[in-house]
């Protein structure tokens, strides 16, 4: 009996030491470890964004993602995950009725790769060209964790943010468009945020390749050899026409092509006087007109079907027609494949082992992992893809309001 009773306190006494040590262990975590912090302290960074304002972010930790202004969402399309979107703006919804619709005959490849997508998702704002201020009633009701932004007002964003409660990140993009400095800037600070740093820097890569390579080929032409090249119809607010040109054409100084514009009293895209068009007529070698032009040219050619017989270009039927490339900002992968359109245009032995569609179908699946030249050109600003003209019949074959 005794023996027993001695189990009996020998086993209450080894369990009552183990309770003790359990409850020592759980209740106690600092005594053997730091407490562990939680990932927005653990990785909580501040970022300067594209127009310098200072912004605390937690790379990676986004799941409610909105886009606004023009361009945000394309740059996101680049290097982020759609499927991280809570809210898209009207006009990139094409499921809606009522929205802007005024880019919806031109290639748009970010909308044309995720249509579906970007349909699903809740209105965060109208958007468009004449959308000059973020909703934030229409932001807050998608309840992101991230906003990206394209709207360039600090004060404006930092208060944004403010009545937000989250991060707003604005980016930028310079005049040289796919080849500036800011947009690979852009992409990094997108890949930083986004934790898709290998993302950004490869289509980073993809992009500064993609130059050298054009530059590397057309680099030993000598200037006698080279044509004069007139570009016109560029996109400038929607008003476009073949006066619409630009000295400083970042496309025509990766292919080294000669401008027949220069002497102009500024840079950037801007119209000249009928007059000036009319006396650059006999320099001007080859045209380049851009097909968001198309739809302005038109009329202007029904009135006076002479208007381009000044031009050498287009009386000798050397005129190209490359793809739109301004649709609620640059398209950015449009204005690369545009620069490999006008280098095989301009010297064609140089790059006959390129084919312009491969080509477009290389760089949107570089930019949106999808082949998307047969869709860009089957657009109806597109007219059919990049094209040499047919002067005689190509303006008056186009239908009212293309």
């Amino acid at each position: 009996m005794l023996s027993v009773k001695k189990c009996l306190l020998w086993f209450l006494a080894t369990a009552l030491a183990c309770s003790l040590c359990v409850c020592g262990t759980s209740g106690s975590p600092a005594a053997t470890a730091p407490a562990a912090q939680g990932p927005s302290e653990a990785s909580s960074i501040t970022i300067t964004d594209m127009i310098g304002r200072e912004v605390a972010v937690t790379p990676g930790s986004y799941t409610r993602i909105v886009c606004i202004g023009a361009g945000a969402l394309r740059l996101f399309s680049y290097v982020g995950d759609v499927s991280l979107l809570c809210g898209v703006e009207d006009i990139d919804n094409l499921s809606l009725q009522e929205r802007p619709q005024m880019f919806d005959g031109v290639a748009r490849p970010y909308v044309l790769a995720y249509e579906d997508a970007f349909s699903a998702l809740d209105s965060c704002g109208v958007g468009g060209p004449n959308a000059q201020a973020a909703e934030a009633e229409k932001i807050l009701s998608c309840n992101p964790d991230l906003v990206i932004s394209a709207y360039e007002d600090v004060e404006k964003e930092d208060a944004l943010q403010e009545q937000l409660g989250v991060p707003v990140i604005t980016l930028k993009t310079g005049p040289d468009g796919v080849f500036d400095p800011a947009f690979s800037q852009s992409l990094t600070l997108l890949g930083r945020i986004l934790a898709e740093e290998e993302k950004a820097e490869s289509l980073i890569a993809f992009v500064a390749s993609e130059r050298a390579e054009i530059e590397r080929r057309t680099a030993g032409i000598s200037e006698e050899d080279k044509p004069s090249v007139y570009i016109c119809g560029l996109g400038n607010w929607g008003t476009t026409d073949h006066l619409m040109t630009a000295q400083s054409y970042i496309s025509f100084t990766v292919a080294n092509v000669k401008n027949a514009v220069s002497g102009l009293a500024a840079d950037g895209i801007q119209p000249i006087e009928e007059e000036a068009f009319v006396a650059l007529g006999d320099t001007m070698d080859v045209m380049i007109l851009d097909a968001a032009a198309v739809k302005n040219i038109r009329p202007l050619y029904a009135e006076d079907n002479a208007m381009l017989d000044c031009c050498k270009a287009w009386k000798n039927g050397e005129a190209y027609l490359q793809m739109a490339y301004n649709a609620y900002y640059t398209n950015y992968e449009i204005a690369l494949a545009n620069t490999w359109f006008i280098a095989k245009t301009v010297y064609p032995e140089a790059f006959a082992d390129i084919d312009i569609t491969e080509k477009t179908n290389q760089i949107t699946e570089a930019f949106l992992g999808r082949e998307l030249a047969s869709e860009i050109f089957s657009c109806p600003a597109s007219f059919g893809g990049y094209q040499k003209i047919d002067t005689d019949t190509f303006l008056d074959g186009i239908p009212s309001g293309q």
